[in-house]
């Protein structure tokens, strides 16, 4: 402000403005107490361990952890729309009236982590932050908007290909925002009344400016129930473009590993649409092309360039299987069938597969709801046994414990520099497996289940004296160095987990 002359239009508004963001970023109040309190406790035990001194013995500091009441059986499931609702109506899920949660100490894991010399230890986490930066008319009664998707913003520095930062993008409802996982503030929020958002993407693109200047921009691109794909560009804090993409909801959608402006869109129209966004002219606009139209048998839900080969083959989890494409541009062909189906069993065709990405550039974990079990196969065995064959069965490597629900749409995601599988379930837990030993050893026989590493339990927030409890697991994601894990929920609660 005190940049600002009175002289200026703009004062009025940078004034409304600084008001409004004081009142929603500083904390104050009983609330904030139990944050600084924590810090607090954190500073003395660390000065009582490293002082040096002869008596210091070990402290616990525990607080009265309500047991959750028996989850209600959820034999079915709902649909809102046309997206899947997981949270049945008898199994209710009470707040306060707050917009953060302040979390208990007591979070629990569960499991340690196995190899062959016993020499792993346990990943150490922490939950840090819980928001409710979706709710409906901003109202911190909101306890049915379901998040859906969220992905870590690209480094900006040059020369850290592959890495992340701190700052993670959330969907789900009319909401996309941007938060800063160290201190848990919405960077930016992007509302569209109506809308319902289920998936984010970002990309980081290469723009020649007015000067002549190339700079770097990340851009996030956001979609859902609409079919339209917006893109943000948000450290300016405005959308540059909608692409019209679908006549019918896009569940999902990702970005090309080796081209910046490549868009693959996937629709409950069965259709996946590979786009050319273009690049924004000097009013910031984009001018997206169709580059190619795949076609599926059933609606996708997961998608997935193939790690060895993204600019040929594209996996999808759809709810009729796992399907593949060729997407080369330099085919002829622009609509085009699926090439294969995968198996993962002799009864698993035509089933679901909910969650799919790439451990490393060969080995795929896959999730189909009703088993219990996410599977650990090889792209390049598999592939190289095709043949003609139009339906193809896995090389299976390993098979991972997980839930035994009968609830669907949990997706799993990968930390492939830490050689980490990651999905939630239907308790509110994190299921969290290291991969490592089973990559670079010998695998053990597929028919044995591999249990997780550990499991990350559902902390029970508190707001308020009572705890929050009775939630869905949807999504789960870290970034690239595994400093922080973020997890959404179906009772529109993001949860930010810190390593240390």
């Amino acid at each position: 402000m005190a940049t600002v002359s009175p002289e200026e239009e703009a004062a009025d508004k940078l004034q409304a403005d600084f008001v409004r963001s004081a009142v929603r970023d500083v904390h104050y109040g009983p609330e904030s107490l139990s944050e600084f309190t924590q810090w607090r406790v954190r500073m003395i035990a660390e000065k009582l361990v490293t002082s040096g001194g002869t008596r210091v013995q070990e402290a616990i500091i525990t607080k009265d952890i309500p047991k959750e009441p028996p989850q209600a059986a959820a034999a079915s499931k709902l649909r809102a729309g046309t997206v899947a609702s997981k949270r049945p109506d008898d199994v209710p899920l009470d707040l306060p009236s707050t917009k953060r949660a302040c979390f208990s100490s007591a979070a629990q894991m569960e499991g340690t982590p196995v190899e062959s010399d016993g020499s792993q230890a346990a990943l150490r986490l922490e939950p840090l932050h819980f928001l409710q930066c979706h709710s409906k008319n901003n109202s911190p009664k909101d306890l049915e908007t379901q998040l859906w998707a969220c992905a870590f913003e690209p480094a900006r520095e040059e020369g850290h290909s592959g890495a992340t930062s701190q700052t993670v993008a959330t969907c789900g409802g009319e909401a996309v925002c941007v938060i800063d996982c160290q201190t848990g503030i919405v960077l930016h929020k992007y509302k569209v009344p109506g809308e319902e958002f289920f998936s984010v993407a970002w990309t980081a693109l290469t723009v020649v400016t007015q000067t002549g200047h190339k700079k770097r921009w990340n851009m996030l691109a956001a979609a859902g129930l609409r079919g339209m794909v917006r893109l943000l560009h948000v450290r300016a804090g405005f959308c540059c473009s909608v692409i019209r993409a679908h006549k019918k909801a896009i569940a999902t959608l990702c970005f090309s590993p080796t081209h910046e402006r490549h868009l693959f869109t996937a629709s409950y129209d069965k259709r996946i649409i590979l786009w050319d966004i273009g690049v924004p002219d000097h009013e910031y606009k984009f001018q997206a092309s169709q580059l190619l139209v795949l076609s599926c048998s059933s609606t996708p839900l997961r998608l997935c360039p193939v790690a060895s080969c993204p600019d040929d083959m594209l996996l999808a989890g759809c709810e009729g299987g796992c399907c593949c494409w060729d997407v080369r541009l330099d085919q002829p062909q622009k609509q085009r069938v699926c090439e294969v189906e995968f198996i993962f069993s002799e009864d698993s065709e035509g089933q679901r597969v909910d969650g799919l990405a790439f451990v490393n550039e060969d080995v795929v974990a896959s999730k189909g709801s009703g088993q219990g079990t996410i599977y650990l196969w090889s792209w390049r065995q598999t592939w190289a046994g095709r043949g003609s064959q139009s339906v193809l069965p896995v090389v299976l490597l390993a098979r991972l414990q997980w839930s035994s629900t009968n609830l669907a749409y949990f997706s799993l995601s990968t930390c492939p520099d830490k050689n980490l599988v990651l999905c939630g379930d239907e308790e509110g837990s994190v299921w969290i497996y290291d991969v490592e030993h089973l990559l670079k050893q010998r695998p053990p026989p597929v028919t044995t289940l591999q249990a997780p590493t550990q499991i990350l339990k559902w902390p029970q927030p508190m707001a308020l004296g009572q705890p929050v409890s009775k939630t869905m697991i949807n999504t789960v994601v870290a970034n690239a160095a595994f400093t922080y894990l973020t997890a959404l929920t179906d009772s529109n609660i993001v949860s930010i987990w810190r390593s240390y």
